[in-house]
């Protein structure tokens, strides 16, 4: 089942004397339950691609389609409602509220909704025990690591169960072992909840997580792998080749 479906897909920035093309009539198939990674060197217009696929931006050109709802058409309010109820962010900056615990930080999008006290202590300790911070729950932001913080994010991103979750270079701010940590997490979660992930990165380590990878070059799509069977660590080699090929940093594993 098709979760997202964006086709001819063009954004330009400037002005018709000054117009700087970033993508260029990209055309991308996200299924349910997939978790898909976005590579490209610096520039290619991976983080542009993210925004106009999570609505964060608007496209120049194409169309956009999430559980078949069309969202170039969307007016704001609308799209504000859209959001609301299914799409999921997680920022590389984490985006936390210092005032709030880490408990209420989790529980904004459920603030908005309709959903009981009860119901959102449950989904709060469900989302919490997967992402083992529940015991973290009333500290502040200031008093946790940063890969705990990361990992607050993604819980906020997940505890509405939306249609899809964008994540934008989330491990880039964390250390090897944090960030190792978050993306087993996200793995677990996409595994046990069927959540669909897309993901930005620019790390290969972090893209070898997924089960598919998109490569953009210069506003383009330019191939993608699969998976499939293959380990983590023979998955991560062939996205070591591609990027190679793509011009990109080599990362040693």
């Amino acid at each position: 089942m098709t979760i997202l479906q964006a086709s001819k897909i063009y954004k330009s920035y400037g002005n018709k004397f000054n117009k700087q093309e970033v993508l260029k009539g990209i055309d991308v198939t996200i299924g349910k339950g997939e978790f898909v990674s976005i590579m490209g060197a610096s520039g290619s217009g991976k983080t542009t691609l993210l925004n106009v696929l999570s609505s964060i931006d608007q496209v120049s050109q194409g169309s956009i389609q999430i559980e078949g709802k069309e969202m170039t058409t969307l007016k704001e309010k609308q799209l504000a409602e859209f959001r609301k109820h299914h799409l999921g962010f997680i920022f590389q900056e984490y985006n936390l509220l210092d005032t709030l615990t880490v408990k209420e930080n989790i529980l904004l999008p459920l603030s908005i909704t309709k959903v009981s006290k009860q119901e959102a202590d449950a989904k709060f300790k469900e989302v919490a025990d997967e992402l083992g911070i529940y015991e973290l729950k009333d500290k502040y932001p200031n008093e946790i690591s940063g890969g705990q913080k990361q990992r607050t994010s993604a819980a906020r991103a997940f505890i509405h169960e939306p249609s899809i979750i964008f994540a934008d270079e989330p491990t880039g701010a964390l250390d090897s072992k944090s960030a190792s940590d978050l993306l087993n997490k996200l793995r677990q979660l996409n595994q046990r909840r069927q959540a669909t992930i897309v993901m930005v990165t620019h790390d290969p380590v972090a893209a070898s997580y997924c089960g598919r990878v998109i490569f953009i070059k210069d506003g383009q799509m330019y191939t993608q792998l699969n998976k499939g069977e293959q380990t983590r660590q023979t998955f991560f080699q062939d996205i070591m080749k591609t990027q190679g090929v793509l011009g990109g940093v080599q990362y040693e594993y």
